[in-house]
C-alpha cells in the first residue's frame, strides 16, 4: 500500500466521519465547522488524485466563500429558541428514511459487483487537474454549456436586482 493510498483513505474516512457529525449536529454553528472540516477531505482526496487545481478551488470557493455565507445566514436567523425547530413523528422522515436505505443498498450493490472500468495510466492522471488541462477542455469541448451557464448566471442576478429593488419601494 503506498503513501497516496493510505492518504487516501484517511481523507475518505474523514470526509465520511464528519459528513455524519454534520447532519447529527444540532447547533448550527459547530455543523458549519464539521462542514468546513469535510471540505478539507474532499480538497485532501483531490490531492491525492492529482487535482491540483480542484482542491484549491476546493478550499478557496467552498471552505472560504460560501461557508461565510453559511455562517451569515445562520447569524441572521437567530436560532436561540431551539424547541420551535423540533418536529415530532412525520410521515416525512419515513420516506426519508426508506429513500436512504434504498441509495444504501444501491451502493452496497454497486460496490459488490465487479467494475470493468479501466484504469488511467499514471503519466497522463497527473495532467488531468491541472489548470490547463481544465481551461482546454472547458473553453474547447464544453465552450457552449459554459457560454450558457454565464447566461443563466447573469438572469439570475438581473431577477435577484429586480426583486431587491422591488422590495424596497
Amino acid at each position: 500500500m503506498t503513501l497516496e493510498e493510505i492518504l487516501f483513505y484517511i481523507f475518505a474516512f474523514g470526509g465520511i466521519a464528519s459528513a455524519l457529525l454534520v447532519v447529527t449536529r444540532r447547533n448550527p454553528i459547530i455543523a458549519a465547522i464539521y462542514i468546513i472540516i469535510n471540505f478539507f477531505c474532499l480538497a485532501g482526496i483531490y490531492l491525492t488524485l492529482h487535482a491540483q487545481f480542484i482542491a484549491v478551488v476546493q478550499i478557496l470557493v467552498y471552505a472560504g466563500a460560501i461557508m461565510v455565507l453559511f455562517v451569515f445566514v445562520i447569524m441572521l436567523l437567530n436560532l436561540g429558541d431551539e424547541r420551535s425547530l423540533r418536529d415530532g413523528f412525520s410521515w416525512k422522515k419515513v420516506v426519508a428514511g426508506g429513500f436512504g436505505l434504498g441509495v444504501l443498498m444501491e451502493l452496497i450493490y454497486i460496490f459488490m459487483i465487479p467494475s470493468g472500468t479501466q484504469t488511467i495510466e499514471m503519466t497522463r492522471a497527473t495532467d488531468i487537474g491541472t489548470v490547463e488541462a481544465i481551461g482546454r477542455v472547458l473553453f474547447t469541448q464544453f465552450l457552449f454549456p459554459f457560454e450558457v451557464t454565464s447566461l443563466l448566471l447573469t438572469a439570475a442576478i438581473v431577477g435577484a436586482i429586480v426583486l431587491a429593488k422591488k422590495n424596497l419601494d
